[in-house]
C-alpha cells in the first residue's frame, strides 16, 4: 500500500488534524468565551469563566495526542490514551443529549451534537492511525525476525 515511512507520515497527519482541531477550540474557548456563553446558556463573568474553564481542560486533555504524534511508533500509548479519551468524549456527549429536552434547549442541543460530530470524526481520524500503526509494527516485526 504505502511504504513504512508514508505510513508513519500519515498517520502522524491524522493525529494531528485532531490535535490542532481540539487545541484551537481550546484556545478559541479559554481566550474568547464571550463567544460561547450564549450556546451554553450561561451568561456574565460566571459563564466566561466556565467556558474559559472548559478551554483549558481541551488544552490540558491533548497532552498524550501531542506524544502520539510526535512519533506514534514508540508512543503507541499515548495513542491509545487519545483513542479512549476520544470515544468517552463521544459516549458522554451522547449521554448528555439525552439528559434534556431539544425543543427546550435548541441551542444547547446544537452546540453538544457539534461536539458529537467533531469528536466522532476525531474518533475515526485515530482509529485510521492506530489501525496504520497497528500495519506498521506488524510489518516491521515480520522484517526483524527474517533478518536474524
Amino acid at each position: 500500500m504505502f511504504p513504512k515511512n508514508k505510513i508513519r507520515i500519515v498517520a502522524s497527519i491524522l493525529i494531528s488534524t485532531v490535535f490542532i482541531i481540539n487545541i484551537q477550540a481550546g484556545i478559541d474557548f479559554y481566550l474568547n468565551p464571550e463567544k460561547y456563553t450564549a450556546a451554553y446558556e450561561l451568561s456574565g463573568i460566571p459563564g466566561e469563566i466556565s467556558v474559559a474553564g472548559v478551554g483549558l481542560l481541551f488544552i490540558m486533555w491533548n497532552v498524550p495526542y501531542a506524544f502520539a504524534l510526535w512519533n506514534p511508533v514508540k508512543n503507541t500509548i499515548s495513542l491509545l490514551q487519545a483513542i479512549i479519551m476520544q470515544a468517552f468524549g463521544v459516549i458522554g456527549e451522547t449521554t448528555l443529549l439525552y439528559r434534556f429536552s431539544d425543543l427546550e434547549f435548541p441551542h444547547l442541543a446544537s452546540s453538544i451534537k457539534r461536539f458529537i460530530f467533531f469528536d466522532g470524526a476525531g474518533l475515526i481520524l485515530l482509529l485510521l492511525a492506530a489501525f496504520l500503526m497497528y500495519r506498521y509494527t506488524k510489518e516491521q516485526r515480520g522484517v526483524d525476525s527474517h533478518a536474524v
